[in-house]
C-alpha cells in the first residue's frame, strides 16, 4: 500500500459519519427495546391466549372431566355441551336477541352519527361547537348515573323490558363515541369535491350518501366494529333495563346461567356458552382487525 493510499485511508476513517445514519449506541439500544417490547407482548399473549385455549378444551369435557384433570385433553371429543347450552340453556333464543339488539343499535348510531358528525364537521351552523363539545361531554358520562334516569324514562314509556328499548338505550351511549371519532374523517376531506358535486347539481342528501360517505369508509368500517365489540359485550344496561327472560342477551344468560345454578354448575356447558359468547367477537376482529388497524391511526392523526 502507497503513503497516498494509506492517508486517503486514514483521513476517510476519520470523516464524521453521514448525517442520518445511526451510531452503534443508538443500534443496541433499539435492539435492547424491540427485544424488551417482545418479550412484553409475548408474556401478554400468553396470558389472553391460554385462559381462552383452556376454555376451549374444557368445553368438550364433562364436569368431572374437568376436575379430574383439568389440564389435559377430553377424552371424548363431542359437542354434548354446546348443544347443551344451546338448547337446554336457552342460548339460541338469547344469541337472536343479541343479534338483533346490537345489529339494529349499529346500523342506526351508524347512520345518526355520521350525518351528525358530517354537519359539524363540514358546515358553520349557530351552535355547531356547543353541540360538539356535549358529544365530547357524554363521552366523560359513566353509565351507571344514568340508570335510574333511564329506567323510569324507559318506563314511561312503555319500553322497559323491550328489545326497542334496549335498542334506543345502546344507539344513546354509542353516539356521542361514533360522532366524535368520524368528525376528524369528514374534516379532512377536501372541500372542491363537496363543491363539485353540489356543481353537478347534487342534493345535499346525495352529496352525502354518495360522495362524502363513501370517502370515509375507512372511518366507518373502524367505529363500527369498535361500537361492534362494545354493543356485544354490553352487560349493565341490559341488566339493569330488560328484566324478562324472553328478552334476555348473551351477556345477561352467561351471568344467569352461573348464578342460578349454584354449586351445581355445568361447567362444561358453561365453557361452551362462554365460547358462544365470545365466538362472534373474535371472528369480527379477526376479519376486520387490519382495517380498524389502519383507520385507527389515520383518524387520530388528522
Amino acid at each position: 500500500m502507497s503513503t497516498d493510499t494509506r492517508a486517503a485511508v486514514t483521513i476517510d476513517s476519520r470523516t464524521p459519519a453521514p448525517l442520518g445514519t445511526r451510531t452503534t449506541k443508538a443500534t443496541t439500544s433499539d435492539k435492547v427495546v424491540g427485544g424488551a417490547s417482545h418479550v412484553i407482548l409475548a408474556i401478554w399473549s400468553v396470558v389472553v391466549i391460554l385462559p381462552m385455549v383452556w376454555t376451549l378444551i374444557g368445553s368438550f369435557k364433562t364436569t368431572p372431566e374437568i376436575f379430574r384433570s383439568p389440564f389435559g385433553l377430553p377424552a371424548n371429543w363431542n359437542f354434548d355441551n354446546y348443544v347443551n347450552a344451546w338448547v337446554n340453556n336457552n342460548f339460541g333464543r338469547m344469541f337472536l336477541n343479541t343479534v338483533i339488539v346490537v345489529g339494529v343499535a349499529l346500523v342506526l348510531v351508524m347512520i345518526l352519527g355520521a350525518m351528525c358528525a358530517y354537519v359539524l364537521a363540514r358546515f358553520s351552523l349557530p351552535g355547531s361547537r356547543v353541540i360538539y363539545y356535549l358529544m365530547l361531554a357524554g363521552l366523560t358520562f359513566p353509565v351507571f348515573l344514568a340508570i335510574v334516569p333511564l329506567f323510569f324514562i324507559l318506563q314511561g314509556m312503555g319500553l322497559l323490558n323491550t328489545l326497542p328499548g334496549l335498542i334506543i338505550t345502546y344507539v344513546a351511549f354509542a353516539l356521542p363515541f361514533t360522532v366524535f371519532f368520524l368528525f376528524s374523517f369528514f374534516k379532512s376531506l377536501p372541500y372542491e369535491i363537496q363543491e363539485a358535486a353540489y356543481v353537478d347539481g347534487a342534493s345535499e342528501w346525495r352529496t352525502f350518501f354518495q360522495v362524502m360517505l363513501p370517502m370515509a369508509k375507512p372511518g366507518m368500517a373502524a367505529v363500527a366494529i369498535m361500537n361492534f365489540l362494545g354493543l356485544w359485550n354490553q352487560f349493565l344496561l341490559p341488566i339493569s333495563l330488560n328484566t324478562s327472560q324472553d328478552n334476555y342477551v348473551l351477556s345477561q344468560g352467561m351471568a344467569s346461567f352461573a348464578s342460578a345454578a349454584g354449586y351445581q354448575v355445568d361447567f362444561g356447558a358453561m365453557f361452551a356458552a362462554v365460547m358462544i359468547t365470545i365466538l362472534p367477537v373474535l371472528l369480527v376482529y379477526v376479519l376486520f382487525q387490519r382495517q380498524l388497524q389502519g383507520s385507527v391511526s389515520q383518524g387520530t392523526s388528522k
